[in-house]
């Protein structure tokens, strides 16, 4: 197959993979991107292949070489596109998935071959995957705490979980219980659903039948919508909470007025405008939603735009010091990038400030998070 350079913002041409021989040093950075940009989860990877038109075509003078393939959501793909990316493409940089499972299953591929890795959605970094993975979203703790503490001054004392029935789900329901629960509030009914499904009424009832307080929905994209919409169709009055997995327009406009009064933990991207100016958030944000919305529409803003922005960012400042030990194409090249992720301090991006160590593959702290609900439609800083 004849090799085809990649603009970031083009997709067709990103879908076209080299299919001869690399030589070991190149003149070029190349970058695999796995996301997902059809199926269940595509209101996530598509904003993310959205954003890739705003970021740099080169970094520290050499030329980026970006292919983008979709893997669906599924694991089998990512993996499949990810052994791509080592086999064929030679890449020096891996980044996906949009979702927690393949983000495990990319993540282990490069952990096997040696690959920088950028997660693009929350996912357990464990200590076989902790050399080469990174994740740009907020760790699950992070987004649980600010939500607990809303829930605790709010008189909170039971709650109720639907959550995916995936790692995703379990993440959530696994960190309510580790710090919702010491905070005072009582589980009282947790029910699942699968990604795909299209209707939750038989768990709704039973949270609704169990009168928590609030309910924490464990979900992300459009469909974080369906149990918002079921709960008010169902007459449940109490409070709910959703997840920065469920940070965008296309919820509101998927749950409509159902959305009024949800509490929602989110990446300060969404609100950059009510940053303080000091806030190293707020540049970066800002950028990304001026740009973001004057080419994709007013409030098209997303959460998960910022994520592969916000790799890009941090490209920008490692890949400059790892330029300077070795080249492109080689593994030690991808090994100085590693090196980089913990030598670069106070990298600033949309979604929050990066400080990676050997321990900390999420890198962010209370500055890459904020609280919003929605009034008359819109995304507004919670009480």
């Amino acid at each position: 197959m004849k090799k085809q350079f990649l603009a970031a913002a083009s997709l067709a041409a990103a879908l076209a993979l080299p299919g001869g021989p690399v030589s070991a040093q190149t003149n070029e950075i190349t970058i695999g991107i796995t996301i997902t940009t059809t199926g269940p989860a595509a209101a996530l990877g598509i904003p993310e292949r959205n954003a890739l038109d705003f970021v740099p075509k080169e970094i520290g003078g050499v030329p980026l070489k970006v292919i983008v393939l979709d893997d669906g959501g599924d694991p089998t793909n990512a993996t499949t596109n990810a052994r791509r990316f080592v086999t064929e493409s030679k890449a020096d940089i891996i980044m996906g998935s949009s979702t927690t499972p393949p983000s495990i299953a990319v993540s282990n591929v490069a952990n096997e071959a040696g690959i920088p890795h950028f997660g693009l959605a929350p996912f357990p970094i464990t200590p076989e995957r902790a050399k080469w993975s990174v994740d740009m979203p907020q760790p699950v703790p992070i987004m649980g705490k600010v939500l607990y503490e809303h829930m605790k001054k709010h008189n909170v004392k039971t709650v109720g979980y639907i959550g995916y029935s995936d790692s995703y789900g379990d993440l959530w329901f696994n960190d309510l219980k580790k710090q919702g629960v010491p905070m005072g509030m009582t589980v009282v009914d947790e029910e699942r659903f699968a990604r795909p499904d299209t209707s939750v009424t038989g768990q709704v009832l039973k949270l609704v039948a169990a009168n928590p307080d609030a309910i924490l929905v464990g979900a992300s994209g459009t469909a974080a919508a369906l149990p918002q919409t079921e709960l008010r169709d169902r007459g449940y009055k109490g409070l709910i909470y959703q997840t920065h997995g469920a940070a965008s327009m296309d919820f509101i406009r998927i749950a409509g007025k159902s959305a009024e009064g949800v509490i929602m933990a989110s990446g300060p991207v969404m609100s950059p405008e009510t940053q303080a100016d000091s806030a190293l958030t707020k540049k970066p944000g800002l950028a990304l939603d001026t740009a973001y919305e004057a080419k994709y529409g007013a409030n098209s803003r997303s959460q998960f735009a910022g994520h592969s922005y916000d790799a890009f960012e941090v490209l920008k400042r490692v890949i400059p010091t790892a330029l300077k030990t070795a080249k492109p194409g080689t593994p030690e090249f991808r090994e100085a990038i590693r090196q980089a992720f913990l030598t670069e301090r106070e990298i600033p991006a949309s979604q929050g400030v990066y400080n990676f160590t050997e321990s900390d593959r999420y890198g962010l702290d209370d500055r890459a998070r904020i609280i919003l609900t929605v009034k008359d439609g819109k995304y507004v800083p919670a009480e």
